[in-house]
């Protein structure tokens, strides 16, 4: 127990001395002037504006509306991946006629559907959540399919044993047994959510991060850029670590097991 807290100690240790390594040799580039302030700030006048965009509300503003898109679209995607994939999953038939479809629409980047999301339903937020939901949909759609279609088939011979109805058999051991591969691609999906977002929000001028880089950027607003793009790598790792726990927690269940 201890040698794998020292590991986890050490493992954080170094992490942390990497960051400050490339933060160091960040404000050793600014400093030497071989690149323009105007385009390269010092770490030190990133962090300074991150501080002044948070006290003012500004940056707190875009961050709230680029989670927002972040989150709907994601939480949308899931609902349908869980909903389709448990029923395509199940259902060899179903399998079979879905697959030319979704291995269709699947390789298609979600940035092509922006102009038709675009047409139908304009600058809104409703186009962004439309186009994340799409980008976000299909590695949690094929996950789910995975998890559902590799359910060992001596568990419906227990459920049929049990007398257990379709649904209490989803509930009590199929969902169970496919939720590792589930959240698995909820986890990856997250990620996609991030950078979706910031796309929809530079091209269709909606209130988030990736308007408010845009905007810095032809204002040649160096610090403030940097300030929203250190918001968004703080965003992709704190969503992606509450997955992670969730992942863990929800799954707990199988270490005891084991």
């Amino acid at each position: 127990m201890r040698s794998v807290i020292a590991f986890t100690w050490a493992g954080r240790a170094a992490s942390f001395a990497v960051a400050a390594v490339v933060i160091w040799i960040w404000q050793m580039v600014a400093n030497s002037g071989a690149i323009s302030p105007l385009f390269l700030p010092g770490p030190d006048k990133a962090w300074a504006s991150l501080q002044r965009g948070i006290t003012s509300g500004t940056l707190l503003r875009q961050t709230f509306g680029t989670l927002q898109h972040m989150f709907f679209g994601w939480l949308v995607a899931s609902v349908l991946a869980i909903v389709l994939g448990s029923l395509i999953g199940m259902y060899p038939a179903a399998r079979r006629a879905v697959t030319p479809l979704v291995e269709f629409l699947r390789p298609l980047p979600a940035s092509a559907v922006i102009p038709l999301a675009i047409a139908f339903m304009g600058l809104s937020n409703g186009m962004a959540t439309f186009v994340i939901a799409f980008g976000t949909l299909w590695p949690m759609l094929l996950s789910t399919i995975h998890g559902f279609s590799s359910v060992d088939p001596r568990l419906y011979e227990v459920a049929r044993v049990l007398n257990m109805g379709r649904i209490e058999t989803i509930r009590k051991i199929v969902l169970p047994s496919a939720s590792p591969d589930i959240l698995a691609g909820m986890r990856i999906s997250v990620t996609a959510a991030l950078i979706l977002s910031v796309i929809c929000e530079m091209i269709a001028g909606l209130d988030g991060l990736g308007h408010y880089i845009m905007v810095s950027a032809r204002l040649y607003r160096s610090p403030d850029l940097f300030a929203g793009v250190m918001m968004l790598g703080a965003i992709g790792y704190l969503s992606s670590l509450l997955v992670t726990l969730a992942e863990a927690r929800l799954l707990d269940w199988q270490r005891r097991g084991h």
